[in-house]
């Protein structure tokens, strides 16, 4: 069980019987009350995020979340095929919702971690930042600064994101999964 002020960033809780990760926290006091932590919860299982407040009296269990590494295989149709990273014929299927945005910054055969609750995967963590190939990028033409120096390319995993004019076809670039920002050349 976690105290009240134990409910931070990164941690994981159930409430009501759903797993939740918490996204911020804040612990303040208004006046002469009690101290107070205003949260932000992401629901693990629909992805919606609610504000909840725990006052000094609370506590909440924490959630067992195991973290497992999987394969990524290849998107077809929306859905995002894993398998087992030693058995590859243990396949399986992820939606599109619970893979969320940095699903368009998988390469095939990358490994991810799968989030488990309750024997179930509920979501997957990429990591923060990635290497990838640029496809496609159109040619820097001098004076084009208007622009703030910045121009959008095509990575090989098909996600297209904005980089310094610099950035040309061919080249390996850092992209940050969080931000989908560009973030060095590697």
């Amino acid at each position: 069980m976690l105290e009240y002020n134990e409910i931070v960033e990164r941690k994981f809780i159930i409430l009501d019987g759903v797993p939740y990760e918490v996204v911020s926290s804040h612990v303040f006091r208004k006046q002469q009350r009690k101290p107070v932590n205003a949260t932000k919860l992401r629901n693990l299982l629909t992805g919606k995020i609610t504000e909840r407040s725990f006052h000094q009296s609370e506590k909440v269990e924490e959630a067992e979340i195991i973290s497992r590494e999987i394969k990524y295989l290849y998107t077809n149709k929306g859905e995002y095929w894993f398998s087992e990273i030693n058995d590859p014929s243990k396949r399986f299927k992820l939606e599109t919702e619970m893979v969320g945005h940095q699903g368009k910054f998988l390469k095939q055969n990358s490994v991810v971690k799968a989030l488990v609750f309750n024997e179930n995967i509920i979501g997957l963590k990429v990591p923060i930042k990635v290497e990838l190939k640029v496809t496609e990028a159109p040619p820097a033409v001098k004076g084009d600064t208007v622009t703030g120096g910045t121009k959008q390319i095509t990575l090989e995993t098909g996600a297209v994101i904005n980089a310094p004019l610099f950035v040309n076809e061919g080249d390996v670039i850092r992209v940050n999964t969080e931000t989908e920002e560009y973030a060095e050349r590697v």
